[in-house]
């Protein structure tokens, strides 16, 4: 036997447990650490800009043509798109979790070239990007002037040139959203002055690119020459242009009399901005900003560490009185959650070694389980290591769950070696090996049920299998090394360390211990009494089981489902707009007011704000606005008041109260897992699947927010893009204007030059290549009438004023068009109302799609896509764990009846879980269902330790019902002992406060609850079901010879 040889060799067991310990600690200095491994499935980003387009133009030359050539990739779950009014056009494919982002990158790269002459020729210049990103930001930042020297504008333009390129090239980096835009030189043309000269804006935008140009000119006395030269010498012709005032001498014609018309007289020349789209709000000080998304696969502490470092790196050179200040950081979050996590660890190991000391009530006996907790422990991350996982939230809850369940095997050993010797007066020696004769099945037996309960979860795909598979594998390889401890090193020390006592020697002589064994005995005797007359009442019990089992099927029918528990992680976000025709200046003003309001009225909540205009999660332009709001540290917030869901809710009151009318949003915390998307609760599309088109579409979607926000289970339902813009439009006579001899090319050219403004080449800034913009000055560009302004030279050399060949009227049109797998949409996010799941607001979210007119249908998004996933998993995940245990079962005991003995017992521990997590009002997420796994596997162990004495006892000649209640008596015990030690290692979850609390208190909760019905139901149903199977099966004793 096994046992018998550590028994003998005890420092080779010892041995044993050294090398893996060993092997664990260098395991735990090497693997990384991270808040989640890679749940969210990979996205590939492709974006381009088309300046001076609308939306419906980029939708219809950009967006669809790269939609259209977007199929076969592999492992590809959708694809959503969204054609800004400011010409920028997004496509963001999703792939399923364990795809390669690099090979899915190189696929979308080949699909793209395919079409890419497609595209207009100006997106073509500027570029098609194509990464891979996460949607939502890992990081923020926000560069001010404490001076207030420096502009929103000249921050943005220290940003691009100075901070962009070299964060981009951090590892793991997916993307850098810049809030802010480069120098550009700017050349505002005056309507006005072209007219004198007979001049239309393309003329400057040729003399533009005739004369700042880069010329190779070569060399003088390059080889081949003759022989009689010497030297040789560069040739400098003309290089980029590269301050304003050369600009303004680039000649645009020479009239008759030589004079010389240049561009200062019919332009103004300057070093502006890129784009003033952008500007920013931090404290109240103008700022410049960027924000960091994680690559797909990369670890985003470690990638949040270099960025910080980089910029660390990079602080000695900025400009004088720039300051930074992190305002989004996800990674905050996670080493306060770990820390926790940690914390929970070691209260759970103190718990679990105190109950161990009050059952056996000898320092020694307990000193051999408790050395059990490290060897395991350590074991465990050395297996993590060789596999390939890190250690994060998901591993660490993992090691929690086995800490109560690793002790188990040792107390067991333990508790039965001070058994036989109390019972046979033999050393303990020749304890343990009897000892190790009569449990060694039953600790393989419990390893097995254990490890098929979980092994499982690691064959799920998708996100949820990612989640699951970091469970299966950490709790399977503690079960694993657990039971080698107990057949190795625990047998060893067991008859080194335990000590025989003196016939007659009381067990304790404390008083505390005697009335505790006193109690213990009198309960006992209890139990053995109830066991015995239960299993005379079969019928009564089938009932009361019968009625339990309907109680288990409501439950599991009425609880409340989600993905994941919502977390507080420290950041607020806020996502707004002021009215569709509101200015820069306007949005500016209402923004410095919102800042004002949040930082006076949660002084005590909110650290700092940083307020972005220009750009948001709906859209792009001068009436969007992001908000970053950075919460005090948890241990500040200790009271009710201060949780993150009662300061989003007064802050949603402020923000968008009668105060600031001029001002439409949301503020929202951040999702539970930020890569699967930007804000928490529910994201769905909305779709037009007849082709009605976008103003049927906006109807519908009017009319489905409208209930949705009525409806009492949602709040907070909104568009997540952008409303209808007012639209000018331009109707041109192109009929009439060729009769004038106007070329469609020079009307079309004019129009995008004087206000959409056209990029002509680059110039030269500081040793940086710059953009050269030629746009219509501001005031001549304001107005209606402006229009009239410009004039297009016909075939015979004369200026004809727009007014001449088009008319002017208002209308509406899209501020943003969205589509979902190449189909038109409409992006839908919202929450559900306190009291409420995510489950239950899909469901609502259902029941109004079904109110709405035929040929629209919705598509989950992001986390709900998750989400329902994994309420699709459940059930399957649920009867392959109970078949695989039931399979263990029926191999271990040779019988395929026992082991419904066993089966029967497991819906009792699941009453519990659901109980307590319904009455903490707690949901069906994917932390409960792996609580109910584990629960599964604590009843089934109790039931098996007590099946197994039972059959040994009844195959040694006892009577069924006797062998039964004796088994209950003799396994009581330890029943109780690993129970509680179990129930207390999981409770500091269940009690969770601070950061990572609601994951904590999710499986904790359901853990705990199934541990109290699924223990004390057990040693009364298991007796019962153990006769019940043997009568109606007829089971034979087995001769034992």
């Amino acid at each position: 036997m096994l046992s018998r040889f550590f028994v003998n060799r005890p420092i080779f067991a010892w041995v044993i447990a050294i090398v893996i310990m060993l092997a664990g600690a260098l395991a735990s200095i090497t693997l990384p650490v991270s808040q989640y491994p890679n749940i969210a499935p990979p996205q590939i980003r492709i974006w381009a800009q088309y300046p001076g387009a609308n939306a419906e133009t980029v939708a219809r030359t950009v967006t669809q043509i790269i939609e259209e050539n977007m199929t076969g990739l592999d492992g590809m779950l959708y694809m959503s798109s969204q054609s800004d009014s400011v010409g920028m056009a997004s496509i963001r494919i999703t792939f399923e979790a364990g795809t390669n982002p690099d090979i899915a990158q190189v696929q979308v790269q080949n699909k793209l070239s395919v079409v890419e002459a497609k595209l207009p020729e100006s997106v073509r210049r500027i570029g098609i990007t194509v990464e891979k990103s996460a949607p939502s930001f890992l990081m923020a930042f926000a560069f001010y002037d404490k001076t207030g020297k420096l502009t929103g504008h000249d921050l943005g333009d220290f940003l691009i040139n100075n901070i962009k390129e070299p964060i981009s090239r951090v590892q793991g980096v997916g993307d850098v959203q810049c809030f802010g835009a480069s120098y550009a030189m700017r050349i505002w043309v005056d309507p006005d002055k072209l007219f004198k000269y007979n001049l239309q804006p393309s003329d400057v935008v040729n003399a533009v690119a005739a004369q700042n140009v880069q010329v190779a000119a070569g060399d003088v006395g390059g080889a081949p020459v003759n022989q009689e030269r010497l030297i040789t010498a560069k040739i400098r012709a003309s290089s980029l242009m590269e301050r304003p005032e050369q600009f303004e001498q680039i000649a645009l014609v020479t009239k008759q009399d030589g004079t010389v018309v240049r561009i200062k007289d019919v332009a103004r020349v300057e070093l502006g901005s890129q784009s003033y789209q952008f500007d920013g709000i931090y404290k109240g000080q103008s700022a410049s900003g960027m924000a960091i998304s994680l690559a797909g696969g990369a670890n985003a502490k470690r990638v949040a560490a270099d960025v910080q470092a980089k910029l660390e790196e990079l602080r000695p050179f900025f400009p004088e009185g720039v300051e930074l200040k992190i305002v989004m950081d996800t990674t905050r979050f996670v080493d306060a959650a770990m820390h926790e996590v940690i914390k929970t660890l070691i209260e759970a190991i103190f718990l679990v070694v105190f109950v161990m000391y009050l059952f056996l009530q000898n320092a020694r006996a307990t000193i051999i389980p408790t050395i059990a907790v490290p060897v395991v422990l350590l074991g465990t991350l050395a297996v993590m290591g060789l596999l390939g996982f890190s250690i994060n939230m998901l591993t660490m809850f993992g090691l929690v769950l086995a800490i109560g369940l690793l002790v188990d095997d040792a107390i067991v050993v333990v508790e039965n070696v001070e058994r036989v010797m109390d019972e046979d007066r033999s050393d303990p020696h020749e304890a343990t090996v009897k000892s190790m004769q009569q449990i060694t099945g039953a600790l393989v037996g419990i390893a097995m049920v254990l490890s098929a309960v979980f092994i499982p979860m690691a064959f799920f795909g998708g996100s949820t299998g990612v989640i699951y598979r970091q469970f299966s594998v950490t709790i399977v390889s503690a079960m694993l090394l657990s039971v080698v401890v107990a057949v190795t090193l625990t047998p060893a020390l067991c008859a080194s360390i335990l000590r025989q006592r003196d016939k007659g020697e009381e067990p304790t002589r404390l008083r505390f211990f005697m009335a505790f064994n006193h109690g213990f005995h009198l309960f006992s005797r209890f139990v053995c009494r109830v066991a015995h007359g239960f299993s005379r009442r079969i019928k009564m019990l089938v009932v009361i089981y019968g009625l339990l089992l309907a109680l288990v099927v409501w439950g599991f029918a009425h609880l409340p489902s989600s993905f994941m528990p919502q977390e507080d992680q420290g950041v607020l976000l806020f996502t707004g707009s002021t009215p569709p025709s509101a200015t820069a200046g306007r949005t500016d003003a209402v923004l410095r007011h919102a800042a004002d309001v949040v930082l006076k009225q949660e002084s005590d909540n909110i650290e700092s704000t940083y307020f972005v205009r220009g750009f948001s999660f709906g859209g792009t332009g001068e009436n969007m606005a992001l908000g970053f709001m950075e919460l005090k540290d948890w241990s500040v917030r200790k009271k009710a008041s201060q949780a993150i869901s009662a300061i989003q809710g007064r802050v949603q009151r402020r923000l968008f109260g009668p105060d600031l009318n001029d001002l439409v949003g949301y503020v929202f915390p951040l999702p539970a897992v930020p890569e699967l998307g930007v804000a928490e609760g529910f994201d769905f599309f909305l779709e037009d699947r007849t082709g009605l088109g976008h103003d049927r579409l906006m109807e519908v979607m009017g009319d489905f927010l409208r209930k949705a926000n009525s409806d009492p289970r949602l709040t907070m339902v909104r568009h997540n893009g952008m409303d209808d813009v007012p639209l000018l439009e331009l109707e041109v006579d192109y009929d009439k204007a060729r009769a004038m001899g106007i070329s469609n090319t020079d009307i079309n050219n004019t129009l995008s030059i004087a206000f959409g403004s056209s990029y002509v080449n680059d110039f030269m800034d500081r040793g940086r290549i710059k953009k050269v913009y030629v746009q219509g000055d501001a005031n001549s560009r304001g107005e209606q009438a402006d229009i009239a302004k410009w004039h297009v030279r016909n075939n015979k050399g004369e200026l004809v004023s727009f007014d001449a060949f088009s008319s002017i009227k208002w209308g509406v049109g899209a501020g943003r068009l969205e589509r979902f797998n190449a189909v038109d949409a409409v992006n839908i996010q919202g929450q559900p109302r306190p009291g409420y799941s995510s489950g239950e607001a899909m469901k609502a979210v259902e029941e109004i799609l079904a109110q709405m007119p035929k040929g629209y249908s919705i598509e989950w998004n992001a986390l709900s896509y998750q989400e329902r996933a994994a309420g699709n998993n459940a059930a399957p995940l649920y009867a392959i764990s109970l078949l695989v245990v039931f399979l263990a079962l029926a191999a271990l005991y040779e019988s395929w009846t026992i082991p419904i003995a066993v089966i029967l017992v497991v819906p009792l521990g699941v009453l519990g879980a659901l109980g307590l997590t319904a009455m903490t009002g707690r949901e069906n997420d994917v932390y409960f269902q792996v609580g109910l796994l584990t629960t599964v596997g604590l009843v089934a162990k109790n039931a098996i330790l007590i099946v197994e004495f039972a059959r040994d006892l009844y195959d040694s000649g006892r009577d069924l019902l006797e062998a039964v209640v004796e088994a209950v008596r003799l396994r009581l015990r330890p029943i109780l002992m690993t129970s509680i030690a179990f129930g207390l290692g999981v409770f500091p979850l269940a009690v969770a406060t601070g950061a990572g609390a609601g994951a904590q208190s999710a499986i904790g909760i359901a853990v705990l609850g199934g541990m109290l019905t699924g223990t004390f139901l057990c040693i009364f149903f298991v007796p019962v079901f153990f006769v019940l199977i043997n009568k109606i099966f007829g089971r034979k004793r087995l001769t034992k010879v």
